[in-house]
């Protein structure tokens, strides 16, 4: 049975950096070395099983006469390895036996998600069989769940299974006076390394995480948050306020100049692979050293996005009591184009957007705030926060004109009015024009639909209900800037026009 979080207690995770000595730098690479065995050598006989067994069926082997087969779950590969490890890995002892467990539960979760991939059983794309994990391309990590695992009292050490205390570089007050209260309880503890130093990570469920309603507040309860490229976060108020603008801090592009500097110089250097000869060679010395320095701005650069979303998100929850969101794709955002998109690629994932809902959702919680999540076919951006009526927008276009005249405003302000009142209508519990077919009610997911084709329909004004299925535009009253009328497929051009007008001043 899966473990289950009391109630009143919510899941948290603490992360310090550790200050290993040299003998337990070496200990804990040798844990991570062992998680990696035990992973690579269990992958290599679930495949050659399958292989064996594949073989024999072509072969017409009855099934009772097969190669037996070899369970995947946990538990199954666990008592495998058990049986081998003695023989495959007489050096076993040296490391603990949660090392090997946590290489196991990997190979387990890999092999359980291709399963329900190729059955259907899981949604996203499709997930390719597990890898063999090589000693230089995975980031070193090793898992603990059972052991002694403790947080010292005196703020400045942890310890670990076999590793023994280890020295941390900042203090573990927060995580230790919960502990000393009785109000937390540490689960497991991951141990990883990121090019710059090593982390411990504990998960840990606490208990009354709930903070109280602060006296402080903005006077706008109700925002809508529209999350982009070059402005990481706008948000806006219902009333068509616009409270917050916070560019997006490209801590990639900051360093990209750095990065292309060293990764020119490492492509010049000795490294792992000979491609005159297409093998395998020891690298120099000059070579693992600018790997080095390319791991640690990468590290950098991690670490600056990572401050700067938990920043913003943390004051967003603080401040409001209502935050509505979109759900973007944004795996789907940046997955193809080429170069062509390259660029736009880089940006997208250099502002890691899809982590500002993943943080708002559980901070909301903390803070009694409530998050709306915004239907991902919720027209946002086409949607004139003025009359509500649609109008086609390229990516190039930065300024929403309304095809009915209303003045001017920016894209973003525009997507950010509109998902604030999306969220205004849903706190009163009333329904939404999504624009999708859908009504949503009071609830945390806004937009849902049922059943309603997800597309964006042009309508000539936000008082018919039914947009252009149930009624027939007036074109004499829909007319162009030279007085000729309006028709369907010369919608879509009028955003350009009135763009020009704007700006030249003539018809």
């Amino acid at each position: 049975m899966a473990f289950q979080i009391p109630e009143g207690w919510t899941a948290q995770a603490y992360r310090f950096a550790l200050d290993p000595t040299a003998t337990q730098e070496r200990a804990i690479r040798s844990h991570c070395g062992a998680a990696r065995f035990a992973h690579n050598h269990m992958l290599a006989l679930v495949k050659a099983v399958i292989d064996q067994r594949s073989a024999e069926r072509s072969y017409g082997v009855p099934d009772n006469e097969m190669t037996p087969a070899l369970g995947w779950s946990l538990a199954a590969l666990r008592k495998t390895w058990n049986r081998r490890k003695d023989t495959v890995a007489p050096w076993w002892s040296a490391n603990s036996k949660e090392a090997y467990n946590s290489g196991l539960n990997g190979l387990a979760r890999g092999l359980d998600a291709w399963s329900a991939s190729r059955k259907g059983a899981r949604a996203g794309a499709a997930v390719g069989f597990p890898r063999f994990k090589p000693k230089h391309r995975v980031v070193d990590s090793v898992r603990f769940t059972t052991g002694a695992i403790r947080v010292d009292h005196d703020r400045h050490h942890v310890t670990l299974p076999v590793l023994g205390t280890i020295h941390t570089y900042e203090s573990t007050r927060k995580l230790a006076r919960r502990i000393e209260a009785g109000t937390a309880r540490i689960l497991a503890a991951t141990v990883k390394y990121d090019g710059r130093r090593w982390y411990c990570a504990f998960a840990v469920i606490v208990e009354a995480k709930r903070m109280g309603c602060r006296a402080r507040r903005s006077p706008h309860p109700v925002v809508g948050v529209d999350v982009g490229v070059k402005d990481l976060l706008v948000v806006a108020a219902p009333d068509g306020t616009e409270i917050e603008r916070i560019p997006a801090p490209r801590p990639l592009a900051a360093a990209h100049r750095k990065l292309r500097r060293l990764q020119r110089r490492a492509a010049r250097q000795r490294g792992r692979w000979d491609p005159a000869t297409g093998t395998r060679q020891d690298p120099s010395m000059r070579w693992l050293r600018t790997q080095t320095q390319i791991a640690r701005i990468h590290a950098r650069v991690a670490n600056i996005r990572r401050h700067e979303l938990h920043m913003v998100t943390t004051g967003l929850v603080r401040n409001h009591d209502v935050i509505v969101v979109e759900d973007l794709n944004v795996a789907g955002m940046s997955r193809r184009g080429g170069a062509y998109k390259r660029g736009l690629n880089r940006a997208i994932s250099d502002g890691a957007l899809g982590r500002i809902r993943t943080q708002l959702g559980y901070k909301t919680t903390w803070n009694n705030a409530r998050l709306v999540t915004a239907d991902r076919w919720f027209p946002s951006t086409q949607t004139c926060s003025r009359c509500q009526a649609k109008t086609k927008l390229a990516l190039r276009d930065r300024t929403y004109y309304c095809r009915n005249g209303c003045p001017p405003i920016d894209r973003d302000t525009n997507a950010a009015i509109n998902l604030a009142r999306l969220g205004e209508t849903t706190e009163h519990g009333g329904v939404s024009r999504t624009g999708t077919g859908s009504s949503p009610a009071a609830s945390d997911s806004a937009g849902d639909g049922c059943g309603a084709i997800h597309k964006t329909f042009l309508t000539d004004s936000a008082g018919k209900a039914g947009g252009i299925e149930a009624s027939t535009p007036d074109f004499h009253q829909l007319v162009d800037t030279w007085g000729l009328p309006l028709r369907k497929e010369r919608l879509p051009e009028m955003n350009r026009h009135t763009e020009l007008t704007q700006v030249t001043g003539r018809a």
